[in-house]
């Protein structure tokens, strides 16, 4: 999936002001991906009206671009950078509040004691779910229930991770989770927050953690992810009901994570639990705690014949909110590099929720069930 379009700069040497600077081969890639289809949903809104949009974010996958390079630095070391930008397919306008590398901005380090990086870059939850969550960040996913599962990454990064034997360890620390330009938002999935502020070190903090092991036919991870809060950041459940306040730097957000997927031959089946418990920053409102479990399952009928499905179910007790989600998806790849999709998605929510069958958007009345389906394509390079 990704070109190399730059392979090599030759190895010279250059005397300036009596200091000998070197460079050595350097690796670059281009890569992307383009994925856009049009969607149907009954009851896209409280008044119960349906809708026909073409989807520009995502549909499988969200599309995207971006470079990504390295340097060998000797003794097994290498210094690499990613720049990825996200972008809307059915309008051309940038993702992630209109940032121009809104997925990844990061340089670093890899070798044989791991990788550390800095820059704007995922969390350890993206990279603890990566193989369970084998549906992806698509448009009907775990994400429908939760947008922070969809865009786990933070600014003003550090992350550190490695992996030895099937084992891997990894972890995040961001001094500042999110600087957003104006209007935008980009944190996993709460809005804007101040960023790093003087005198106050625990504001719009972030950290992660994940430990994780992968043998030839199953895996499993365990994350935990906790976010500050700090001025003007918020809590949304995503079930309907308005935003709570985390304007204060002591209260939390926490996503405890576990996962695990087994394989067979064709088939591939996994399982996620997300406990998120919501600490918001009001005097009559208790803490909020929500469980989220989900179901996916893989059968692979010829190498270019694919098909996934995935049931979740959330429950949220102190607002009083559940719901139920059924998906399923049929894909079919006309070429190493191009494929065309179908899915379809049912969504019931209980006497008080609100939850959007889609990732992107869509919210019905309370009680009120939804139906979807897509018709997509997807190509990268």
């Amino acid at each position: 999936m990704r070109r190399i379009i730059a392979v090599s700069v030759l190895a010279a040497a250059t005397q300036l002001g009596g200091w000998c600077t070197s460079a050595q081969a350097q690796s670059v890639v281009l890569y992307g991906l383009v994925d856009t289809g049009v969607e149907y949903i009954h009851n896209a809104n409280p008044a119960g009206q349906s809708v026909v949009r073409m989807q520009g974010l995502t549909g499988e996958l969200p599309s995207r671009w971006g470079l990504k390079g390295s340097e060998p630095l000797g003794d097994g070391y290498n210094a690499i950078f990613t720049l990825e930008s996200g972008f809307n397919a059915g309008t051309g306008t940038l993702g992630q509040g209109g940032r121009l590398f809104g997925r990844q901005a990061l340089v670093g380090f890899d070798g044989p004691l791991g990788a550390l990086t800095f820059g704007r870059q995922y969390t350890m939850v993206a990279w603890g779910s990566q193989y369970a969550d084998f549906i992806g960040p698509g448009i009907y996913g775990i994400d429908s229930f939760d947008s922070g599962f969809e865009v786990p990454r933070s600014d003003n990064t550090v992350v550190y991770r490695k992996s030895f034997n099937g084992l891997t360890v990894g972890a995040s620390y961001s001094f500042g989770r999110d600087a957003s330009p104006a209007g935008g938002s980009n944190t996993p999935g709460e809005g804007t927050c101040a960023g790093s502020i003087p005198g106050n070190a625990e504001a719009c903090r972030e950290w992660s953690a994940m430990l994780g092991y992968d043998a030839k036919n199953w895996g499993t991870a365990v994350v935990y992810d906790r976010q500050n809060g700090g001025p003007g950041a918020s809590v949304n459940m995503f079930n309907g009901l308005t935003p709570l306040p985390m304007a204060d730097s002591g209260n939390r957000d926490s996503r405890l994570l576990v996962d695990g997927y087994l394989k067979f031959d064709q088939f591939m089946f996994s399982a996620v639990w997300i406990n998120r418990r919501v600490e918001p920053d009001s005097l009559v409102t208790p803490n909020v705690t929500s469980n989220q479990f989900v179901l996916e399952g893989e059968y692979k009928v010829t190498p270019s014949l694919l098909i996934d499905s995935l049931v979740q179910h959330i429950v949220n007790s102190q607002q009083d909110t559940r719901a139920t989600m059924e998906m399923m998806r049929t894909t079919y790849l006309l070429s190493v590099r191009t494929a065309v999709y179908a899915q379809v998605a049912f969504l019931q929510n209980s006497r008080n929720a609100a939850y959007a069958v889609s990732a992107a958007g869509g919210t019905p009345a309370r009680a009120m069930n939804q139906a979807a389906a897509m018709l997509g394509m997807r190509h990268s390079f």
